[in-house]
């Protein structure tokens, strides 16, 4: 059977392997603790699931505008211009089946084949697959680890740019490491942006996904609004990863052309789940805050059992719902060098099911330590402390 060339420059989510190597441990009568797959176990919230059932029940079953129906392109408008200090309009918003479509339509709308594409590594892997698959070259840079953060590695972002580079993406509050730039930081790399008239991808999938603080966007530096597209989701805040529900938002010379593209993907998001995620937005906000709750405390629980493992340094993020602990010490211990072989030994000798740094974008030249992230979305607390005290003793050993 012949394959089109092009699909074999298009990736895929490893994280799912994972997910299928547990439930194939579990289905041996194992206990698996869940965190390799940043899914969530906690229910949507009553106002979305109703307000999406009274929309079946009024028959909003059908073909909707490609762009998204109108109310809830206003309302995503009115909550983004609220959080980002921004003059955004429904003009300005184009509603997807999720956060991840946007990755490859702003791609298809703004990259031309051969140009260059700076993107995070370790990062979401759908990046490094679209780039790809659409004819770029992913150029990555990496992070830096600091006392309580991973920072940008500027000197990478610097020395990754040609004149061939036009593109920017940008995950503030990222997955995996839960990296937050300072104040200083964007305002470094804004001025970076401007000076190679770059285009950027603000994937702001965690932004209300936040514990302590306030979430700041990369937008509101100057000048930034008219270059960038936004990733935004209803997946996390609204616990609706099943759903299919998101949103492009940026200048409208770009949202016009992602709108295009919808025509050809899929038409229109389903019209009915927009009114769900319209409710979640414009109703009662106590299961949201409920749903942030929960995590905080997993968060907790998780940070503290793994900073309690001798030759574990966890960083706990003020946001997202990953851990991205150094494991460097006690990998080195065991005697284990490859990150699989750590990976299936902790699965079957305890239950603790991770993923690894190589689950995020190929391994970079001469990276220092090693790394596993822990999506403590879908696990509760009391199976957070079980799972660590196995997986402290384990290690320990």
């Amino acid at each position: 059977m012949r394959i089109a060339d092009r699909i074999t420059r298009l990736g895929t989510e490893t994280a799912f392997a994972v997910g299928g190597e547990a439930a194939a441990f579990a289905a041996e009568g194992n206990k698996v603790y869940p965190f390799h797959l940043g899914d969530m176990n906690i229910p949507t919230p009553a106002t979305v699931v109703e307000g999406a059932f009274q929309a079946i029940q009024d028959g909003k079953t059908g073909y909707c505008p490609n762009a998204g129906i109108p109310q809830l392109r206003e309302a995503i408008a009115a909550d983004v211009a609220a959080s980002h200090n921004t003059a955004y309009t429904m003009e300005n918003v184009v509603v997807q089946p999720g956060g991840k479509p946007t990755i490859g339509k702003f791609l298809a709308a703004v990259m031309n084949p051969g140009d260059e594409v700076l993107y995070p590594n370790p990062g979401y892997p759908i990046y490094e697959s679209q780039i790809e698959y659409l004819g770029g070259v992913a150029v990555p840079y990496g992070y830096i680890e600091v006392e309580d953060n991973f920072d940008l590695d500027f000197e990478a972002i610097e020395r990754g740019i040609t004149d061939k580079t036009t593109i920017l993406i940008l995950n503030d509050l990222q997955n995996p490491n839960g990296a937050e730039l300072s104040p200083d930081q964007r305002g470094r790399l804004a001025q970076i942006v401007r000076d190679n008239d770059l285009y950027v991808l603000c994937d702001e999938a965690y932004f209300d996904m936040r514990y302590e603080g306030t979430s700041t966007s990369f937008v509101e530096e100057p000048g930034m609004a008219e270059r960038s597209v936004v990733l935004y989701t209803f997946s996390k805040k609204f616990a609706m990863t099943g759903w299919r529900l998101g949103a492009s938002i940026g200048p409208k010379e770009i949202i016009d052309v992602i709108a295009k593209i919808n025509v050809n993907d899929e038409s229109c998001t389903s019209h009915f789940i927009q009114w769900g995620g319209l409710a979640g937005l414009t109703g009662d906000q106590t299961e949201v805050h409920d749903i942030l709750k929960k995590l905080q405390a997993r968060r907790d629980a998780a940070g503290a059992g793994l900073n309690a493992i001798d030759g574990i340094r966890c960083i706990v993020p003020n946001a997202t719902f990953y851990l991205f602990p150094n494991v460097t010490e006690v990998m080195q211990r065991k005697g284990l060098t490859d990150y699989e072989d750590f990976r299936k030994a902790a699965l079957h000798a305890t239950g603790v099911s991770f993923t690894t740094r190589l689950h995020f974008g190929r391994a970079l030249p001469n990276e220092p330590n090693q790394y596993i992230r822990f999506a403590y979305s879908g696990i509760d607390v009391a199976d957070i402390e079980e799972s660590m005290a196995l997986f402290k003793d384990w290690c320990e050993a």
